[in-house]
């Protein structure tokens, strides 16, 4: 746990520790049930978020620039999930608590590379939402197939190099102290508060990712919204405003089932003083349950996805029952 790979320089003593030991967890009781309850999340999410992906894929008419975000949505929850369930289970059930350098490092920036995926498709969905309400005579001509995977692609390219530089921030930190991590997995708030040397840089890095990939998303769907909200008071049938607002229902739900845990995780950490297990297992939760549900709010809440899965059963049945008939008329013949 202890073990450190120092070098003197200038009587300045720069270390970096071998491993790192994750402690979070620790003297909660009857935590196995909670593990128990994690790998169901995952299973579900696994699951649920390949599934909506199928249904995009074989469903012709949910091949659009609003789906193609949707299926992103969809990876970006699995591979978070990915990222973090798996390795949480590994570290805490099979007590593979010591984790080296690099590998702590590299399991830091894909969660967290994910967790921003998923807040800057929420916002591009948002996008969709805006332009399909307030601009419906342009929307196929401004939301396109390749103007979404544009839009992705920016999005990959900005989160890679935003969290190789985060991440790598780390390397300039010296941890002459303790390499105890007292969370679920490699919490980057947490290792620089571990470093003995300056690590200011570090600080403000959290403070911008905070305002820039949290905040930044949430105010700009919330302004998205009240945009949405005056173009529907324009619509003079309230059939025709409720039909409108019924699209927005699912990803209204997503956002705050993504976004009102986090909130309120950062009033309670601000306002008052939480127990250091309440803390890992609320920011534990609110990391996995937004990536099992959203697949089952946007199978049950969507009518496109609802009718295309309806398409594809159909579609299947008749394949099947079509096999079966050209198999007894071939049995028939033989006779």
């Amino acid at each position: 746990m202890s073990s450190m790979q120092s070098n003197s320089s200038a009587n300045v003593t720069f270390v970096r520790p071998a491993t790192f030991f994750i402690n979070g967890f620790s003297n909660v009781p009857h935590v196995k049930y909670y593990y128990m309850f994690l790998s169901l999340v995952y299973v579900v999410t696994v699951l649920g978020n390949s599934f909506i992906m199928c249904i995009i894929y074989l469903a012709r008419r949910l091949h659009t620039a609003k789906y193609i975000a949707v299926f992103h949505l969809a990876l970006s929850d699995l591979c978070g999930s990915s990222a973090l369930i798996p390795k949480v289970m590994d570290t805490f059930l099979f007590w593979h608590q010591v984790v080296s350098y690099e590998a702590c490092l590299a399991n830091m920036f894909f969660v967290y590379h994910f967790m921003n995926l998923q807040s800057l498709t929420l916002l591009a969905l948002a996008y969709d939402r805006l332009v399909a309400i307030c601009f419906p005579l342009r929307y196929h001509d401004i939301v396109t197939k390749p103007a979404m995977f544009l839009i992705i692609g920016v999005m990959w390219i900005f989160s890679v190099t935003y969290f190789s530089v985060l991440v790598g921030l780390v390397n300039r930190l010296s941890f002459c102290g303790s390499n105890v991590i007292d969370s679920h997995f490699c919490d980057q708030g947490l290792i620089y508060k571990l470093a003995c040397n300056d690590n200011s840089i570090n600080i403000m890095m959290g403070k911008i990712s905070f305002g820039l990939l949290m905040c930044t998303p949430l105010i700009l769907i919330i302004i998205s919204y009240f945009c949405i909200a005056l173009a529907l008071l324009k619509i003079a049938h309230g059939a025709d405003r409720i039909k409108a607002m019924k699209t927005c229902t699912s990803h209204l739900m997503l956002v705050a089932i993504g976004y009102l845990p986090l909130i309120s995780n950062n009033i309670a950490a601000l306002t008052t003083s939480i127990d250091p297990n309440t803390r890992i297992i609320n920011n534990s939760l609110r990391q996995v349950i937004p990536s099992m549900l959203n697949p089952i709010i946007y199978t049950l809440k969507t009518e496109e996805v609802m009718q295309s899965i309806k398409e594809l059963y159909k579609r299947s049945f008749r394949n099947a029952s079509h096999v079966c008939y050209h198999h007894e008329l071939k049995t028939s013949h033989s006779i």
